[in-house]
């Protein structure tokens, strides 16, 4: 278990992450992220991710995640079309099928449940 800890998230370097060309629909966006903790069990993640504008696809995990800058439209297969922005919480459940429309580099803090 790791100690109490604060993270100003927009100054946090965040790596490189791979992003499969199959998911990407259009432009050249690029992912960064950073694993800030994970639970004992590894079953809860905590961390910081960033996507550059384009439009990509994805399966999501059981997430909730506050936007920090950027902005984002996320079209939920068979569900509603979600428009995030700074300070927007969103929550995601195992099993969607998104398309995100990322129209300014978003980043955002996020807590996933695997």
């Amino acid at each position: 278990m790791t100690h109490s800890f604060a993270l100003h998230i927009a100054d946090a370097v965040l790596e490189p992450e791979p992003l499969d060309p199959a998911r990407i629909v259009s432009g050249t966006p690029e992912v960064t992220g950073k694993v800030v903790e994970r639970s004992a069990d590894g079953r809860q993640l905590r961390g910081i991710w960033q996507i550059t504008p384009g439009v990509v696809t994805d399966t999501e995990a059981d997430e909730l995640f506050v936007v920090i800058s950027g902005s984002a439209t996320i079209e939920v297969a068979e569900g509603p079309t979600l428009r995030v922005g700074p300070g927007d919480l969103a929550v995601l459940r195992a099993g969607d099928r998104t398309t995100w429309t990322v129209h300014e580099t978003l980043r955002k803090a996020y807590v996933i449940r695997l």
